[in-house]
């Protein structure tokens, strides 16, 4: 069991893992899978009593991070805006001039992140400053 969902708890996000070479693509940011052909999964939903999931549920600290939690929060902030910003994506030929709207490449949002890593590895502080 991967997870589960309840009336405190009603949604949940399940990463898959093990894709065969040429199934998936690499993302931007490094951490999670943008497949550029589909993938194939297969979930299965069983509804249960709450004490019966409660022992099926492994036990949430068994799995320690190595990673810090503000590490790990701007590894998610950055994959959320990339996945944002990426839902917008227009190539140059689909778009039409409004002097009104400005457009970033994704290219500038993933040098902006490279720097932001970069800064984080030799001083996880530097954004106090």
């Amino acid at each position: 069991m991967l997870g589960f969902i309840t009336n405190e708890k009603p949604s949940a996000i399940f990463k898959i893992s093990g894709l065969k070479a040429g199934e998936g693509g690499a993302h931007p940011f490094g951490m999670m899978g943008v497949p550029q052909a589909p993938s194939v999964a297969q979930v299965g939903v069983s509804i249960e009593s709450l004490d019966l999931l409660a022992q099926q549920t492994p036990v949430s600290t068994s799995a320690v991070s190595s990673v810090d939690s503000f590490t790990q929060f701007t590894q998610k902030m950055l994959e959320s805006l990339y996945n944002f910003t990426s839902s917008f994506a227009l190539s140059q030929s689909q778009m039409t001039p409004n002097p009104s709207e400005m457009f970033v490449p994704a290219s500038s949002i993933l040098k902006w992140y490279e720097n932001f890593q970069r800064r984080m590895m030799q001083n996880p502080n530097f954004w106090k400053t």
